[in-house]
């Protein structure tokens, strides 16, 4: 039996992913403890891990709606989260990891109080990965633009300051890749397909690409003999009201079925009646649909493509335009142009009327069932350890 520390960010696409594989590894009779925020605490209790609260220790640092919306659009809002929750969780942490020494510690890539705890105590090392593998090719690829991202951080002061807190309280950090990216060195789990991943090639053997890791389906779309059209913003970016009422205008009295997911009750409230082909749900799990409408976060998109589900790339976010970019790219979706009604119409009708589409997410979906899933990442993360044992490093 080992005993296996995950620390993670407050954030659901960061967390769910790994749910499976703390759930795999408690099942193989591992101990895992999680450390982690409030609101997660349930989902991390039901997959088998001993919760440990980060929000006292880290002075409230859950973020509210608001400004989780901005974390992936404001990279200096985004750096300035992690370094503060870094900075309040570093004593408790070490001090923590002192009385359960560990034998390994799994660590959300933007989690860096996980990293420093594992270097400051000589602890074997696995980061977590819920997005794309992030090197300078790979962005390249996903076209996100280097330049541009070294130009926000020359632009942004409050980064630099960042930056040097971290390196006061021993962090080796030489600049923001050092946070976005790991380097090849370190043993990473990706949660993504060799195929689906880009610029894969470029990665070392120690990055391990496990295809994702879904949750349970819980609420699966009931059968119908209609086409149906799923849609969903996400949990950050789902009370978009005007994009809700394009997608009514759209597709409301269509021979299709509608399922839109907003999350909060307000949101369905403020929709107001609905047309009789058209359901809004706070959540449903997405296995039944024939096309799906989304921002292109990476937990959605994976899901669907497991599937076999064809997308339409409505993204949000930096971030968002990276996964749409590896979608169209792979032939499995198309980009909605605007969030017009005459846009949404005409995209949802091309992807399902072109049967390629749904090919092409198909082949996606075998590459990550041939990567193992959340098994293959506990084996992982077993045998890093077991290796860290038998040479004393």
């Amino acid at each position: 039996m080992s005993k296996l520390v995950f620390f993670n960010i407050p954030a659901y696409g960061h967390t769910n992913p790994t749910l499976g594989v703390v759930r795999e590894l408690v099942a193989r009779g591992n101990q895992v403890w999680y450390y982690s925020f409030a609101p997660f605490q349930k989902v991390i209790q039901e997959a088998g891990a001993t919760f440990v609260p980060c929000d006292d220790a880290a002075l409230g640092m859950t973020p509210s709606p608001e400004d989780s919306a901005r974390v992936g659009k404001d990279l200096a809002f985004s750096i300035d989260l992690i370094v503060r929750a870094t900075l309040a969780l570093d004593e408790k942490i070490c001090r923590d990891m002192e009385r359960i020494a560990p034998d390994g510690i799994v660590a959300d890539s933007m989690a860096f109080w996980g990293k420093l705890a594992a270097q400051k105590l000589g602890i074997p090392f696995l980061s977590s990965t819920t997005t794309f593998a992030f090197n300078r090719a790979s962005a390249k690829v996903m076209g996100q633009g280097m330049g541009n991202l070294f130009s926000m951080v020359r632009a942004v002061p409050k980064i630099h300051r960042s930056l040097r807190r971290l390196r006061a309280y021993g962090y080796p950090v030489k600049n923001v890749f050092s946070i976005l990216e790991n380097d090849n060195a370190t043993h990473t789990i990706v949660y993504t397909s060799r195929y689906f991943q880009p610029a894969a090639e470029t990665f070392s053997p120690r990055y391990v690409f496990v295809g994702p890791s879904l949750r349970p389906i819980r609420q699966p779309l009931a059968p119908s003999p209609q086409k149906t059209v799923y849609i969903s913003l996400g949990t950050v970016n789902n009370q978009n009201l005007p994009f809700y009422r394009s997608c009514l205008t759209a597709l409301g009295e269509t021979p299709y079925r509608v399922v839109m997911a907003v999350g909060r009750e307000s949101m369905r409230h403020a929709l107001g009646p609905l047309p009789a082909n058209v359901q809004a749900e706070a959540m449903v799990d997405q296995i039944g649909a024939d096309v799906f409408l989304t921002h292109c976060g990476m937990n959605s998109v994976s899901e669907a493509l497991f599937f076999d589900v064809p997308l339409v790339c409505c993204p949000q976010t930096q971030e968002q335009r990276g996964v749409a970019n590896r979608v169209l790219a792979l032939g499995a979706g198309l980009l909605l142009p605007d969030d017009s009604p005459q846009a949404i119409a005409q995209a949802i009708g091309i992807a399902l009327s072109d049967p390629s589409y749904r090919a092409h997410a198909a082949t996606i979906a075998q590459s990550f069932r041939e990567s193992g899933g959340a098994p293959q990442a506990a084996e992982t993360i077993l045998q890093v350890i077991a290796q860290d044992r038998a040479t004393g490093t």
